[in-house]
């Protein structure tokens, strides 16, 4: 069995006006520099492999809190939100002409105009996840994790997720032959001493 922990990077400019990102690769913001430096991985976490999304913002979150430089994969990188990315959801929901509504009620195919659905996003996670070999926690995006804590709960983007990704924890997957399961209860990153 591999276990899997997913860590979702710090805040952003975008994050903090509430503008959609995708794959537009905004950096971290300085008080989530500040932030995430005092804090690391817990053990047995700390020895783990160490991925991250190629984006600018996963790669500096995973330095940060590992003291180390990660690998990176694309299959790692946000969802693509197409024509949304940039705007504000708020914005997209009271214009009925765009087509937006809620990840919650997307299901498996649904995309932004010219983006990409969980489904895509799925088929290139994981082949990645099955194929690592050791223990190993990735740095990635709140889209990313939605899909494979989708793939592990059997939750299919119809309704309210049977989880809540927050920033600062540890969501632990547990990848074996007989299947992928969510550990369920998320690990708290440390504070430095």
């Amino acid at each position: 069995m591999i276990r899997l922990a997913l860590l979702r990077h710090g805040h952003t400019a975008w994050n903090r006006a509430h503008r959609i990102q995708g794959r537009t690769d905004i950096p971290l913001d300085d008080a989530a520099i500040a932030g995430l430096g005092a804090l690391r991985l817990p053990a047995p976490w700390d020895t783990a492999q160490i991925w991250s999304s190629p984006l600018l913002r996963a790669v500096q979150t995973a330095r940060l809190v590992s003291g180390r430089v990660p690998l990176t994969d694309p299959a790692l990188m946000e969802m693509n939100w197409g024509n949304w990315e940039g705007l504000h959801g708020t914005d997209l929901r009271a214009d009925r002409a765009s087509g937006f509504c809620d990840i919650e009620d997307w299901g498996w195919n649904f995309a932004p105009p010219e983006g990409e659905s969980p489904a895509a996003v799925r088929a290139r996670l994981i082949p990645w996840a099955n194929a690592l070999a050791r223990d190993s926690v990735a740095v990635c995006h709140i889209g990313v994790m939605r899909v494979l804590l989708a793939h592990a709960t059997g939750w299919d983007f119809d309704g309210p997720a049977p989880f809540a990704v927050k920033r600062n924890r540890l969501f632990v997957i547990d990848i074996s032959a007989r299947g992928w399961a969510f550990d369920g209860e998320p690990v708290r990153l440390e504070t430095r001493p």
